[in-house]
């Protein structure tokens, strides 16, 4: 299954419709047509906006994983490395790329893609290497 169904599959299960969606991610109901219809993809803010709004993972709205969500524990893990690496890069003076001076904006954008990799290598390693048994 596509992003594009997935999006519509789940508007769909919680019966609420585009031009809904659309006003919750400030974007028009034609651009929530072009996803469903595969005719546009959502940047990875708006991405991550979609997963939260239906409670599930970037990797499966892009079709990685068919789990749907990750657990508290892998949430709390991600936290914790988007908050120090947002730390990092907020006391480092001069940050650069480019050649120009980071703003506020670029940091959340960086910060924002980390999430959504964060997201997808815990759910990929969990489907590729399941569950750790506790001994």
């Amino acid at each position: 299954m596509m992003i594009g169904e997935r999006i519509k599959s789940l508007r769909e299960e919680r019966k609420i419709t585009q031009q809904e969606l659309a006003r919750y991610l400030g974007v028009s109901q034609k651009t929530i047509s072009n996803y469903e219809n595969g005719e546009r993809s959502p940047d990875p803010d708006t991405l991550r906006k979609i997963a939260d709004y239906f409670d599930v993972t970037v990797d499966y709205l892009l079709g990685r994983s068919n789990h749907r969500q990750l657990t508290r524990k892998d949430e709390r893990d991600i936290e914790k490395i988007i908050e120090e690496t947002r730390q990092r890069i907020e006391n480092t003076e001069g940050l650069m790329l480019d050649g120009e001076i980071l703003c506020q904006e670029d940091v959340d954008a960086i910060i924002s893609a980390m999430r959504v990799g964060l997201e997808m290598a815990k759910l990929r390693n969990k489907e590729k290497y399941g569950r750790k048994k506790k001994k």
